[in-house]
């Protein structure tokens, strides 16, 4: 059975100002998206599942319907703040997401097989698609998971500052935890971040991160459920929490319910948080397709 590809795709992009899932970036048009659909066809995915919400839909499909449907099975699942979930009545009202965890589980009925989850703003190398793959068809087992592990001076940006998971793991590289660590920059004397206290601290330019690139069994989601309720019940009242994967996973690997194993990649990652971004994320697409490593167009009928 071939894998599933879920992008998260319901973002809000307020640091960006804008619709980022859809703005055009390759040089035929692409969003970063296209991008990871593409690697995602060539290596072996058989569908790909997008989590939006009713308030881009039209946007969305707009920009994508049609598209590469002769290439990769698609559907549709929709997050919103206050969508049904079992075990739990009314969500507390909020403008906010519920978060990254929240969105996977948006899609618990519309996949039955072994998945990858990205963000739809990240561009995250080609070899990364192909190892997760060759993961999720040979090793993915309903309690063994995996998460592509990129190295920190690959995922920086040049525009601001930026949160980062920190990957700590075993002598087998299997995660123990994922450390969200906020305010990391670069800066004359390295890379640092700014703690809670505004102390100053330091990381190894090779340190590995998560970039929400996480493989996962199908039977995920009686967990994913029940530790959203939970969190639901202890912080509903706070409009700004989030329900992440990273939270997702470190609770399950310290509760002795899943391994995780971290699979390095060393290639260069672009994103869009700022809108300064753009153009260096455009430029990196245009030296990837004169490399020959796209076509000019990537859906050419």
């Amino acid at each position: 059975m071939k894998p599933t590809l879920l992008i998260l795709a319901a973002g809000i992009g307020s640091r960006y100002g804008g619709l980022k899932q859809v703005d055009s970036i390759g040089p035929s048009g692409e969003a970063i998206i296209e991008y990871s659909i593409f690697d995602a066809v060539r290596s072996g995915f058989g569908k790909v599942v997008f989590v939006i919400r009713r308030a881009i839909e039209a946007d969305f499909k707009a920009k994508f319907d049609g598209k590469f449907d002769h290439e990769i099975a698609v559907d549709y699942v929709f997050q919103e703040t206050d969508m049904p979930i079992e075990g739990l009545g009314a969500l507390p009202p909020r403008e906010k997401p519920w978060g990254t965890g929240h969105a996977v589980l948006a899609a618990e009925y519309a996949i039955r097989e072994p998945f990858a989850v990205i963000n739809a703003d990240d561009y995250y190398g080609i070899s990364a698609f192909p190892d997760m793959a060759n993961f999720l068809v040979e090793r993915c087992t309903p309690t063994h998971y995996a998460m592509i592990g990129y190295i920190l001076k690959n995922t920086l940006s040049d525009h601001g500052a930026v949160s980062r998971g920190i990957c700590a793991m075993d002598a087998h590289n299997n995660l123990i935890a994922i450390n969200e660590t906020h305010k990391i920059e670069r800066t004359a004397d390295g890379i640092s971040y700014v703690a809670e206290n505004s102390s100053r601290h330091y990381l190894a330019a090779d340190t590995l991160v998560s970039m929400n690139f996480f493989g996962f069994h199908h039977h995920i989601f009686p967990a994913l459920r029940e530790q959203f309720v939970k969190f639901v019940q202890q912080h509903g009242d706070n409009p700004k929490s989030e329900f992440y994967i990273p939270l997702f996973v470190t609770n399950q690997i310290q509760a002795g319910q899943l391994t995780m194993a971290v699979i390095p990649n060393d290639e260069q990652w672009y994103g869009v948080t700022y809108k300064d971004d753009k153009a260096v994320v455009q430029q990196a697409f245009s030296a990837l397709t004169a490399a020959g490593k796209y076509p000019n167009s990537l859906w050419q009928h």
